[in-house]
């Protein structure tokens, strides 16, 4: 495929965004159709949008990329296990607990249950987090275009991070979470139906039907998918389960980013019914994800393919695979449907995030939810800035990290987000479980920073011991607990039992 051939493509697919984004915020451009589609989205299409917002070109690219890994294979497959436990426990306690208190940003909790500076400090994480983490994902699929098209006209790295974001604005900064809702539902479309049908072509090319391609995937050297043979290890099967579990509590029940297209529902049986419903496709498509990563080593092996190298670093760099066999060994077709899943998956994470950011800041630092100032003047220009500002802040965090990152995206992704989010987690466990006690509400900001950094050195304490304890994703877990022991040691008694 041609490096013109997919500029084409990237182009008729953003046209049809832009017709889809003008069409949605002609009638819905003000700031309750930006924060929350005027709180009557369809279930069903929120349950649907959501697997393109949360899988993303990481899960597309690095999660088959890394099953050619002997000590990984299917190992992310406990991961999806624990994330399936997190996202029921986050329908059953905190969707309630957000609909009870009829909020626009999640972090009202913790204003009304801890304090004001409580509140801005769990705020300031996620945009933190939300940006770093919504970075590396559109970092990821910038790489490609990179490589596949845009190195070939001899445009830089920094122009075609430029160019993403500029597009992504230009379709999300008018309808907010209205269009997002309608947009990420065609490219969750896009992106399932990319996978399905890359096993199909990857199938064909091998000789395989689908059934005997599943049985030569399980008796493959790629299909392990427990790993119960040593603690120590990061694959251990019960750190990556308990793991998945936090991760999800965190990365979605304390994120303004999912939690919002799900308060965006009528009622909170509508709310969960998506949230059940999205659990469902979920763990389905992670497991045609490994899939395909096992028939892509497959097919590279069978064809002599190697991983292709990092072009900064120069060493093999396994999110490549999949698009060097897409672009280069399979026909036009294969390619066109792998780019638009990729795009799809990508674009769908990136503008949802730059819509949860912008809400998370025009409300939580703004007030722009507050009925003193919904009908200031100058509101929406004021929102327009901020969504500006959020994507130019983006663009910054993709070069700094592409100056020095050469791993897998997926690692770099969770390693951040337990660091990051871990504090909300001690926020909110100690919220809802210390309902008897409240806290120096000025120190909150000194535990939330203390926590990662001494969880930092935990993990590279344990590292550097001969035969030592590797820490995986279960790292969050002791994040959050130091922040939950960091809060009762700040903690008195309340005047009165809180009822949140």
């Amino acid at each position: 495929m041609t490096p013109f051939a997919i500029l084409s493509l990237i182009v008729i697919y953003f046209g049809l965004l832009f017709l889809i984004s003008h069409v949605v915020s002609k009638k819905n451009s003000g700031n309750d159709a930006f924060f929350k589609a005027n709180k009557n989205s369809k279930w069903y299409l929120v349950a649907f949008g959501m697997i393109g917002t949360a899988l993303s070109g990481v899960t597309f690219i690095s999660v088959p990329g890394e099953v050619g890994n002997p000590d990984l294979q299917f190992k992310y497959f406990q991961f999806i296990l624990g994330n399936a436990i997190g996202f029921i426990i986050v329908a059953k306690v905190l969707l309630p607990l957000y609909y009870r208190m009829n909020l626009t940003s999640i972090y009202g909790y913790i204003e009304q249950r801890l304090g004001v500076i409580s509140y801005k400090t769990a705020a300031t994480i996620f945009l933190i987090s939300r940006t770093i983490g919504s970075a590396f994902r559109l970092y990821l699929v910038v790489i490609v275009l990179q490589r596949y098209v845009f190195e070939y006209y001899g445009i830089p790295f920094t122009f075609t991070v430029l160019m993403s974001l500029l597009l992504i604005f230009a379709y999300t900064y008018r309808g907010g979470l209205k269009t997002i809702i309608i947009t990420d539902t065609l490219q969750t479309f896009f992106l399932v139906s990319s996978v399905f049908l890359t096993i199909f072509f990857i199938c064909r090319s091998l000789d395989l039907s689908i059934v005997s391609a599943f049985e030569e995937v399980k008796n493959s050297s790629y299909s392990k998918i427990f790993f119960f043979e040593d603690y120590l290890k990061g694959n251990y099967f019960w750190k990556q389960l308990l793991g998945g579990i936090f991760t999800t509590i965190a990365m979605v029940g304390l994120d303004q980013d999912l939690m919002q297209k799900n308060l965006s529902c009528k009622n909170i049986g509508e709310a969960q019914k998506n949230m059940y419903t999205f659990t469902g496709i979920f763990v389905i498509i992670n497991i045609f994800f490994l899939s395909v990563g096992a028939l892509l080593y497959i097919y590279a092996a069978k064809n002599g393919i190697d991983v292709p190298n990092d072009l900064i670093t120069g060493k093999p760099r396994t999110d490549l695979l999949f698009p060097e066999i897409a672009f280069h060994h399979l026909s036009l077709f294969p390619a066109i449907v792998f780019l638009l899943g990729l795009t799809a998956a990508t674009f769908a994470t990136t503008d949802s995030a730059l819509t949860a950011l912008t809400t998370s800041f025009c409300v939580d630092f703004l007030g722009m939810d507050k009925e003193e100032n919904l009908n200031k003047p100058n509101i929406v220009r004021k929102r327009h800035l901020v969504h500006i500002g959020f994507s130019f802040l983006m663009f910054l965090v993709i070069v700094i990290f592409n100056s020095f990152n050469d791993s897998s995206v997926v690692a770099m992704i969770f390693t951040v987000a337990s660091y990051t989010y871990g504090p909300l987690l001690g926020l909110y466990a100690f919220g809802l479980f210390m309902k008897s006690k409240t806290v120096n509400d000025k120190l909150v900001p000194v535990i939330c920073v203390a926590a990662p950094l001494i969880t930092f050195l935990i993990n590279e304490n344990f590292k550097t011991r001969p035969n030592g304890y590797v820490f995986s994703y279960e790292i969050i877990i002791v994040n959050g607990l130091i922040t939950f022991l960091g809060l009762l040691l700040i903690s008195r008694p309340a005047i009165k039992e809180t009822r949140f």
